[in-house]
């Protein structure tokens, strides 16, 4: 009997997507074979998202979608992952009847036997069982990336003890769990040697890396062996929550040879009250001091945020005090999200709704306020050499090259094109930025 062929679609975040990679890596272990292809996949992995509505949505309107492939093509079983499942455990099966199987958040492990259930016609795992997550991954466990060759992703923990009002990760995750150092290190050192030379190190909350392991680990420490690793040129930190950055990782950062001069810190507000029922533990002065010092300690350093508007209370006077700060600050890279209610969360019983509508036009605001940023902090780079890793030939087109610096993280940020010069892919280059536009620059090879 042929194996059967299996398909994985992942939704969300990058954390989910290496979920998804784990999962892979674990069918093809067991002798399944892997399909690209959704037509001619006889069992089809959804890995959901479930953290906010339109990602629920998004999340359903998927299975619909296989369920309907599933009635007129050769698909077998619908298998649902994830945060999805994990959410909305109770009500799932009786909502979605065309699923054959669920895993939540801390069962990816379950995955071949699950396969194996279904093929020998046993019955598999229903949404209703799912328990709380515990699981999180080694460097044993057999891992597909999905990225290019020459980066990836390194998830250092799972879970998430912060308890911000708006957010259910904690509740879908389950509490902090941060792996070993020395399992992290193992698996830097087999991305390696698979030809990685960027590694995006990821969690909930990177930098709250180690908190559950009694001061046995620290986010600064754990860089400290991961510089270690021969071939890893760039180690770039993404999703560190500014209550938890230390003096410590600052001054790391500030000498490291290998971790890149770039820091992804969410700050969601920047009015007192709303942060304090977002329930974020620091507050406007301390977020202003602490970018201060990082620009001071790190020349250079890239910046990145996210914000959220429409969150219960924001009036006209808080969103505007927020609006004045990122023309004042000028981060690097802003991602706005509009407010929206979210079952479970303290922030869905609060008084002082934002319309939707509102909370939409204030993001629209807000990035249209960056994007002038984003040009002027562009154009300062014109005619400025910056090392570049390679990414390949263009998405947008085959005509052109793009690669991304240090400011840069992939998938997320800006890329270089480059327009003249030998670039191989996966390979560093220096660039000489020769015109800029709101969020891509455009270069050539320096000679």
């Amino acid at each position: 009997m042929k194996p059967l062929k299996v398909g994985m679609i992942s939704l969300g975040c990058p954390k989910n997507q290496v979920d998804a990679e784990v999962m892979v890596g674990l069918i093809k272990k067991a002798g399944y074979t892997i399909t690209a292809s959704e037509d001619d996949a006889e069992a089809v992995i959804i890995n959901t998202c479930a953290f906010i509505k339109d990602a629920t949505e998004e999340s359903i309107g998927t299975i619909l979608e296989m369920a309907e492939l599933k009635d007129k093509g050769r698909l077998k079983y619908i298998i649902t992952t994830g945060c999805l499942a994990q959410r909305y455990k109770s009500g799932l099966a009786a909502e979605l009847p065309e699923v054959d199987a669920y895993l939540g958040t801390g069962e990816f492990d379950l995955i071949a036997n699950v396969l194996d259930s279904l093929v020998k016609g046993k019955g598999a795992k229903k949404a209703h069982s799912i328990p709380a997550p515990t699981y999180i991954y080694s460097h044993e466990t057999p891992r597909t990336r999905f990225t290019p060759r020459h980066w990836g992703y390194l998830k250092i923990s799972e879970g998430c003890d912060n308890r911000c009002a708006y957010c259910v990760i904690p509740s879908i995750r389950g509490k902090l769990r941060s792996r070993p150092a020395s399992s992290v290190r193992r698996e830097a050192e087999r991305l390696a040697a698979e030809g990685v030379k960027e590694i995006c190190l990821i969690s909930q909350d990177t930098t709250a890396y180690g908190h559950d392991r009694k001061g046995k680990s620290t986010l600064a420490g754990l860089l400290k062996e991961l510089e270690k690793v021969k071939g890893i040129e760039w180690l770039r930190l993404l999703y560190t929550h500014p209550a938890h950055i230390t003096d410590e990782l600052v001054e790391f950062m500030a000498g490291s040879t290998k971790v890149v001069s770039y820091l992804d810190m969410p700050i969601q507000h920047i009015d007192d009250d709303i942060l304090a029922a977002m329930g974020r533990k620091v507050t406007s002065d301390r977020l202003r001091a602490l970018i201060d010092t990082v620009r001071e300690k790190i020349p250079g350093v890239a910046l990145r945020t996210s914000l959220l508007v429409g969150f219960p209370g924001e009036t006209k006077e808080k969103f505007l005090k927020l609006l004045r700060f990122v023309k004042e600050v000028e981060f690097d890279h802003v991602g706005v999200f509009a407010y929206s209610d979210e079952d479970g969360t303290k922030a869905a019983k609060m008084a002082g709704k934002v319309s939707g509508e509102l909370a939409l036009e204030r993001r629209d605001q807000l990035m249209k306020a960056q994007s002038k940023v984003s040009l002027k902090k562009n154009r300062a780079r014109v005619g400025e050499v910056y090392r570049t890793l390679v990414d390949g030939l263009s998405g947008e087109t085959d005509m052109l090259v793009s690669g991304r610096a240090y400011f840069q993280a992939p998938e997320v940020d800006g890329v270089i094109y480059i327009t003249d010069g030998d670039a191989a892919p996966g390979s560093f280059v220096d660039v000489e930025i020769t015109e800029a536009h709101t969020y891509d620059l455009v270069g050539r090879v320096a000679p």
